[in-house]
């Protein structure tokens, strides 16, 4: 396929509307804003949320309960199956799981979860592990160790 065998639809060629061109045209006199009122004026634009002057939904709506989306924790999960990708004898951290293309941020920390079977030792080093997941690198012959992240503390 190339250009030149592409084919033009008639909506990719359609003429642009040429209003205020007297009433032949077919867009003459209102040139097709309808009658009077704030959107037939130059100028005009609106809000998504707006509803003719009808209270809008989001006034309506009550205001009420709490979010914690500010300091909400974000964390990269990480299954025992998807360890089995290193070699014996590594080191796995935050930085060699994102190495790896295992997950895209690491946010705050990286927890290991316990779904699918490993069959070699590794050095396990993330946020939280599981008892399961922990239980399955042992069994392996590996080793786990939590590691923290600092806590900063916010500027008053």
């Amino acid at each position: 396929m190339d250009l030149k065998s592409l084919k033009t639809s008639p909506v990719s060629v359609k003429a642009r509307k040429r209003v205020g061109r007297g009433p032949g045209s077919g867009h003459g006199r209102t040139c097709g804003r309808g009658g009077k009122g704030s959107s037939a004026r130059s100028g005009y634009s609106w809000h998504a949320y707006f509803e003719g002057g009808q209270m809008p939904l989001f006034r309506r709506l009550p205001k009420k309960g709490f979010t914690n989306g500010r300091f909400r924790k974000e964390y990269a999960i990480i299954n025992v199956r998807d360890l089995a990708r290193f070699p014996g004898g590594a080191t796995v951290d935050a930085k060699a799981v994102r190495a790896a293309g295992l997950v895209k941020d690491i946010g705050d920390g990286m927890r290991v979860l316990g779904t699918g079977e490993l069959t070699v030792a590794l050095t396990v080093r993330a946020y939280h592990v599981s008892e399961t997941a922990a239980a399955k690198i042992k069994a392996a012959g590996g080793s786990v160790e939590i590691v923290r992240k600092a806590k900063f503390r916010r500027k008053k």
